[in-house]
């Protein structure tokens, strides 16, 4: 496929000095995804599936253009669409809607894939409206999650910037979520507007104190974010979440996300536990861990709330449900969970049977 002075392409190994360099443009050495300043290790990288990238390249071979879908959860049939980068000459042209397209057929031909997901800044719109394109549904926001800095080149961030998060699904899979009761208004109306059907049911088991909490960590130094995946949650969880939160803090992570398996009926324990620690509502992430993930988030200080722009209605009530459940977790500033208010409780449940 072709356009105006470019033509796209499956990614070759003699493009990945070109990617680097394309990163260079846009980013300088700020952006956190380190592997794309390794051409090596993301030629491999592309050998493992990991990335399932396509370039956009002038008839000299410069590339102008890079996107891909890759693995970024711990279910490895979920993929990520995006690291969409467009070189500043080519931006009036309709470049990235192309690459996005055909990622999106390369994701509906090729076997194993659940379904796959976006981030797109919250600093501009520009890449938001992609998602309808994409047939994409909005489902939560992560807020805060890269440093100003990435930015610093193009000056269009004051503060750290926010993302959108939009889901697909390919292979659909309806089944039962656990609900936090706190919660149970704000994910009744994010899945009735979702394209794969989930029963809702309420979350009132005790975390189990016959299994082991197991976390997955990654620590991304230079955006200062913790990403914890909760494996595996038991009456220890409190203990081990200690020991992960005060590793994090000594690299100056300052914002810390953790998804819980909404396959849990005691999943609410640990929402209790999340927010008694000043964690807040985000959002449901589909298939995360093949069963819905839920992120919450703690972030230092007071996030950038005025540096995110929402082009969507869908997006701007999430964003609601968002400050409105850290408003009540910073309030208690005590955070304890004995302090969790029961008005928040009574305002949440509807929609959970």
């Amino acid at each position: 496929m072709s356009g105006s002075g470019f033509r796209l392409d499956v990614f070759q190994p003699c493009d990945a000095e070109g990617v680097s360099g394309l990163f260079k443009e846009v980013y300088g050495d700020g952006y956190p995804v380190k592997i794309v300043y390794d051409p090596q290790g993301f030629t491999k990288a592309v050998d493992r599936q990991d990335y399932v990238p396509v370039v956009a390249r002038t008839p000299e071979g410069d590339i102008v253009g890079f996107s891909s879908l890759y693995r970024s959860a711990p279910n490895q049939n979920l993929y990520e669409i995006g690291l969409g980068m467009v070189s500043a000459e080519y931006r009036r042209t309709a470049i990235v809607g192309l690459m996005m397209r055909r990622l999106v057929k390369v994701a509906l031909a090729s076997p194993g894939f659940d379904a796959f997901f976006g981030e797109t800044v919250c600093n501009h719109v520009l890449t938001q409206t992609s998602s309808s394109t994409l047939k994409a549904v909005e489902t939560a926001i992560e807020v805060d999650l890269i440093p100003s800095e990435a930015y610093e080149k193009e000056g269009s961030a004051s503060g750290r910037v926010s993302t959108v998060v939009s889901t697909r699904t390919i292979a659909p899979r309806p089944h039962t979520v656990h609900v936090p009761e706190i919660y149970g208004g704000y994910l009744a109306h994010i899945y009735n507007g979702f394209d794969d059907s989930r029963a809702l049911r309420r979350s009132d088991e005790r975390l189990p104190p016959d299994r082991s909490t197991g976390l997955a960590t990654r620590i991304f130094e230079s955006a200062g974010v913790a990403r914890i995946a909760v494996n595996e949650a038991g009456s220890d969880f409190e203990t081990i979440l200690d020991s992960e939160e005060k590793a994090a803090r000594s690299k100056g992570v300052i914002v810390i996300q953790v998804w819980l398996n909404l396959s849990w009926p005691w999943v609410a324990g640990c929402v209790e536990a999340l927010r008694s620690r000043g964690y807040f509502f985000c959002g449901p992430f589909p298939r995360w861990f093949g069963e819905d993930g839920l992120l919450m988030e703690k972030v230092e200080g007071r996030p950038n709330w005025e540096g995110i722009i929402l082009y969507s209605e869908r997006a701007r009530q999430i964003l609601e449900f968002i400050r409105e459940d850290w408003a009540g977790v910073t309030r208690s500033k005590a955070f304890s969970p004995c302090s969790v208010g029961s008005s928040d409780a009574r305002k949440g449940g509807a929609g959970v049977r």
